[in-house]
């Protein structure tokens, strides 16, 4: 039995369908659908169950033979502000579930964020002795840096794996609201107005919409997660970029591409509750997890960005 919580989000319901490609279909989906339409990333994979999240912990003992546990379920929203509601569903509860699977013997492999490294100012390196150093810029960041400071200080690097997720997009994000990706909401745009709209930026070493990120195609994220599956001695947080930083300029810009559509962007203020939070920078140091055996290239952003807009975004039905 495999255990994927948050399987019916983003990531989640990727790596769901990954798994059922690989012939596995004895999976248990833990999420909460509530009123969102995330419902519809389970049309088309195949599971054995779906418990709600607020049961699952106390179900968990009546299972028998779990292979393993893909914890991907969580809060991602950056700009969520109830630190405490952060804490017990980010932190807690991931620790619950960590020290069941310890007790166990299995295999456990939780999501961490490329937000615990705040503006970067320590650098992006997944080293353990860095992780004290980080300082997040939002809650967010902090409920998942607790995660990985509390597996580090129990010396448990050897036994799980936790995964720091830099700016990953593609299909199957479509519940996400205001957190779904620029790739998304550019061809959305452009689909309404013509046009796409960036923040200016806030700090002077950035041009207007020269910010970079590390984009990352959920496709190749969900290979990383599956690739550590199969490798069961490879333990430790990674992180889970490409090693390249491109600016949001040339994100837009793959769309418009992928669309034969006219460049056209307009630069608008960063509204006042992002100012004093927003990464204007970040970059995955990758060797930690090449040196841990995973040789794959990831799609460069331009072809990942065309296999999202025309195989998913420009059909009917747009759903891994």
């Amino acid at each position: 039995m495999i255990i994927v919580t948050g399987g019916a989000g983003f990531i989640g319901s990727a790596l769901t369908r990954r798994l059922n490609e690989e012939g596995y279909n004895n999976i248990i989906i833990v999420d909460n659908l509530g009123t969102s339409s995330k419902w519809k990333n389970l049309i088309n994979l195949k599971f054995e169950d779906y418990i709600h999240k607020s049961e699952f912990l106390d179900r968990i003992n009546d299972m028998q033979s779990i292979e393993a546990i893909f914890h991907l379920g969580a809060c991602s929203s950056t700009t969520e502000v109830d630190a405490d509601y952060l804490y017990n569903n980010n932190f807690d509860y991931s620790r619950r579930l960590a020290e069941y699977a310890l007790h166990n013997d299995i295999r456990y492999i939780y999501a961490s964020s490329a937000a615990t490294y705040g503006a970067g100012e320590n650098g992006y390196s997944d080293d353990d002795d860095q992780t004290e150093t980080l300082r997040p810029l939002n809650q967010y960041g902090f409920s998942k840096l607790l995660m990985d400071r509390w597996v580090l200080r129990n010396n448990l690097q050897n036994r799980i794996c936790g995964l720091k997720f830099f700016n990953v997009f593609g299909p199957n994000e479509y519940h996400k609201g205001p957190m779904k990706s620029m790739v998304f909401k550019s061809w959305d745009q452009i689909n309404d107005k013509g046009g796409v709209k960036l923040f200016k930026s806030n700090h002077p070493d950035f041009a207007d919409g020269e910010q970079k990120r590390d984009f990352i195609y959920v496709k190749d994220a969900v290979d990383v997660i599956y690739w550590l599956s199969e490798h069961k001695k490879v333990n430790g947080i990674f992180n889970v970029g490409t090693g390249i930083a491109h600016t949001w300029k040339e994100l837009v810009q793959a769309v418009f591409a992928a669309l034969g559509r006219y460049e056209n962007i307009q630069y608008i203020e960063m509204p006042p509750e992002l100012r004093n939070s927003y990464q204007n920078y970040t970059c995955a140091r990758m060797d930690k997890l090449r040196n841990a055996g995973y040789t794959k290239d990831f799609l460069p952003l331009d072809e990942s960005v065309s296999d999202y807009v025309l195989n998913y975004l420009n059909q009917e039905f747009p759903y891994l």
